[in-house]
């Protein structure tokens, strides 16, 4: 018997043993990874809606579907639009039906869909898309967006003139439209007599609200009593026009607008008071010099014009996704690399932070009363999940188990340290470890470096784009990922400490970061890579030039000569504002934080990735710096991603990426020559 019971323990501990196991997750593994985001409460707190992403390699996309929560109970799948991705739900007022955009046909049109279920009716068909939606609040009405019909001009040029395009000034204008809806006509059969009912067949077309404007609509809402919509304005859609935004109402019973923020520079609409006195909005005055990097300022404004006043004038940073209702006014602000809800009392102006449980919220959405809220967050170890609540924040329900992914699988261990670097500033950053890490074993380190450069590095579990993360932490490395001076989530003074001292300054913090982990011993010092995509792709184009202490180097869509950037990309201000010139103005300040400036002291095996169409940095400078380091014999490759822009947005070729990184640092880090699988 004793031995019966000794065999029956060593069997269950076996078996618990195995099931404990993890493994090495595969790059498909991580590219394929679901995340979740949007969330929607429906008005009445109890039903939830919210967008899956999923990976396709069949047709080589990522997917993103709608997904519904009834009453806390497991999500299902509400939308399945094959080769195609459903977006955006929004409810009706009264919470019976469900709007959403998908392409099921050739453009982006509304969807509508009964809130218990059924068939979705595809209720607009605009010749150019539907950009985005919002209902009125009687439930009566959709206000959309779409750009200006500009084909007949275009053909009738190009029949004359054949095909060229002018900088700047090849664009449509975003428009606001009006279309009622009158759900009792939904998937009607029309009689014919119907048909050649002219009063009938109108009042189902959209309404062009605001016809010969010079100016292209980014934004817009509803006033919670339906009389007016609130509408952000640039004048062209061209990226860099939104320095130029204010933000006008419409009045829906006179049918005329008029302007109600017109500072010269960034105006940006972001809400209305509940009792539709008010909007608030984000401004930089007349600040047209530092768009990039300082915080924007807070304003609420009677809709007359009157009583403008700051918010939030004592908060360090940026408030985002801005909602208005009887409770207050809530957003979500980086602090550090915490991420919470916080509120504004919309008399006082003070802000409040409501919870860091989860530490960082992605978004989130109240209903009508602002009795009840969802919320996407993640922790350290944990994927986006989905919660309820009730409002104020008390516990917490989570909805959504898509952390069970990587249940399975050996993560990411992280931890936030910080160092000091050459200029005495503070840099944060997250310091990935493999889960069986030994704290008197000295491992290769891999710096990967965040964009922006007000992006943020935070922990996670399974860290990745095209850099093989989780891979490498497996493998027996540890990944630096700093918040270098210009991150998110340190304040204004921290985010301007890059001006005039891009490149030099950001490679001081980089350069501190590996010295402080050497100082600690446990990396070796003699086996470090560094790389990054956009500004970070650029630091590590710039330590590549700069700096022989790194054995390897990936350089992902990187400046190398801010003069060439300077003359291709499309956001040239951030070049004047982050520099303080242009290149005729001060040449030497263009040399200072360029890295071709000092290729020939290059050293450093470095690889270029590039997207072809690249408009944000573009291709030019791949390969300036790609012939530059072949000229003074550095080891260098130069891979260019077809048919792709500032991102690699298809899993195929965020594979092929991924494997190109492995190969690279295998070779240069482990000294080991690996083939890419056929």
């Amino acid at each position: 018997m004793l031995k019966s019971h000794l065999l029956l323990l060593a069997t269950l501990s076996c078996f618990i043993a195995n099931s404990q196991e993890t493994k090495d997750p595969s790059f498909e593994e991580i590219i394929s990874v679901s995340g979740i985001n949007n969330p929607q409460l429906s008005p009445d707190g109890k039903t939830i809606l919210f967008q899956r992403g999923s990976t396709d390699w069949e047709n080589n996309r990522f997917d993103t579907e709608i997904w519904i929560s009834r009453n806390g109970g497991t999500p299902f799948q509400l939308t399945n639009n094959p080769e195609k991705s459903s977006t955006r739900p929004r409810w009706s007022p009264d919470g019976q039906w469900i709007a959403y955009l998908s392409d099921r046909g050739n453009k982006t049109q509304i969807q509508i869909m009964r809130t218990e279920g059924g068939e979705p009716f595809e209720f607009t068909s605009t010749k150019n898309g539907v950009n985005d939606f919002r209902w009125s609040p009687n439930g009566n009405q959709f206000a959309f967006t779409q750009s200006e019909d500009r084909s007949k001009e275009k053909k009738s040029r190009e029949d004359k003139y054949g095909a060229f395009s002018v900088e700047d000034n090849e664009y449509s204008l975003r428009q606001l439209w009006l279309i009622d809806f009158k759900p009792e006509l939904l998937g009607r059969n029309w009689t014919p007599q119907e048909k050649e009912d002219s009063t009938l067949m109108a009042s189902l077309k959209p309404k062009l609200l605001m016809d010969s404007v010079n100016f292209s609509v980014n934004s817009f809402e509803w006033s919670p009593n339906g009389k007016m919509i609130a509408f952000g304005h640039q004048p062209d859609p061209i990226l860099i026009s939104f320095m130029k935004s204010d933000i006008s109402i419409y009045d829906i019973e006179e049918e005329e607008y008029r302007p109600l923020v017109t500072n010269k520079s960034v105006d940006g609409l972001r809400a209305w008071s509940p009792d539709s006195k008010s909007i608030l909005y984000s401004t930089d005055l007349d600040d047209s010099v530092s768009n990039f990097y300082k915080n924007d300022r807070l304003y609420r404004i009677n809709a007359n014009g009157k009583n403008d006043t700051q918010l939030a004038t004592d908060f360090d940073e940026n408030i985002g996704q801005l909602t208005w209702n009887e409770k207050g006014i809530f957003g979500i602000a980086w602090q550090k690399t915490l991420r919470p809800l916080v509120r504004i009392d919309p008399k006082s102006g003070d802000v409040e932070i409501l919870s860091t449980n989860p530490s960082r919220v992605f978004n989130y959405s109240f209903s009508k009363d602002g009795s009840r809220l969802v919320l996407i967050g993640a922790g350290d170890e944990t994927l986006g999940e989905l919660f309820t609540a009730d409002y104020p924040l008390s516990s917490l329900k989570q909805i959504t188990s898509s952390t069970d992914q990587i249940s399975s699988w050996k993560t990411a261990k992280s931890e936030v340290i910080s160092w000091p670097s050459e200029d005495g500033a503070m840099i944060e950053g997250i310091l990935h470890k493999p889960q069986d890490y030994d704290p008197n074993k000295k491992y290769p380190l891999l710096v990967v470096i965040h964009g922006g450069p007000t992006g943020i590095s935070t922990p996670s579990p399974t860290p990745a784009y095209v850099y093989p993360m989780v891979q490498w932490l497996n493998k027996g490395a540890l990944v630096l990922r700093p918040n270098y001076r210009g991150s998110a989530g340190y304040g204004e003074a921290f985010r301007s400490l890059n001006v005039e001292n891009l490149g030099v300054g950001d490679a001081w913090d980089v350069l501190s970061g590996v010295k402080y982990l050497e100082e600690q011993g446990i990396i070796d010092g003699d086996k470090v890579g560094s790389m990054g995509w956009s500004q970070g792709g650029y630091i590590s184009a710039f330590l590549t030039t700069n700096s022989d202490k790194f054995k390897a180097i990936s350089v992902g869509a990187g400046i190398s000569n801010w003069m060439t950037y300077y003359v291709n990309t499309d956001i040239h201000p951030f070049t004047r504002q982050y520099l303080k010139a242009t290149p005729w103005s001060n040449k030497e300040i263009y040399e200072k934080t360029s890295p071709m400036t000092n290729i020939n002291n290059a050293k450093t095996p470095t690889l270029i990735q590039h997207g072809e169409f690249d408009r944000r940095v573009p291709t030019p400078n791949g390969y300036e710096l790609f012939q530059g380091l072949q000229d003074v014999g550095v080891e260098t490759k130069l891979i260019i991603y077809k048919g792709f822009g500032h991102g690699i947005t298809k899993p195929k070729e965020r594979l092929a990426a991924m494997w190109h990184n492995w190969q690279w640092f295998s070779k240069y880090i482990w000294g080991e020559e690996v083939e890419i699988p056929e």
